[in-house]
């Protein structure tokens, strides 16, 4: 079996090394919309890589049996890595406190 942490620090790193190589090669493009479609593509694989087996009485699957029960987990562990993130908070948010 896969190391499981490995294969997530992997996962994210060479995530942001593709994200650095696409705006560097395109400058014009916006940070913003490179973000999004790298974005767009994981949120595709991990609707992909959370399909239900198929046997309705499967324990393991239970948590993402349904395209809803998938979403509210996928926003969920979205949530939770944002909270994680070293840019969750940014000085520059609006609700900083400032002296």
């Amino acid at each position: 079996m896969n190391d499981i942490p490995d294969i997530y620090e992997t996962a994210a790193t060479e995530t942001v090394e593709l994200a650095n190589r696409l705006a560097a090669d395109a400058p014009d493009n916006h940070p913003w919309d490179v973000a999004d479609g790298l974005l767009a593509g994981a949120v595709h694989y991990w609707l992909y890589s959370r399909q239900p087996c198929g046997d309705p009485m499967c324990e393991d699957c239970a948590p993402v049996a349904t395209a809803e029960q998938r979403v509210a987990e996928l926003k969920r562990v979205v949530e939770q890595m944002a909270q994680d993130s070293d840019y969750y908070h940014a000085p520059t948010d609006v609700n900083v406190g400032r002296a």
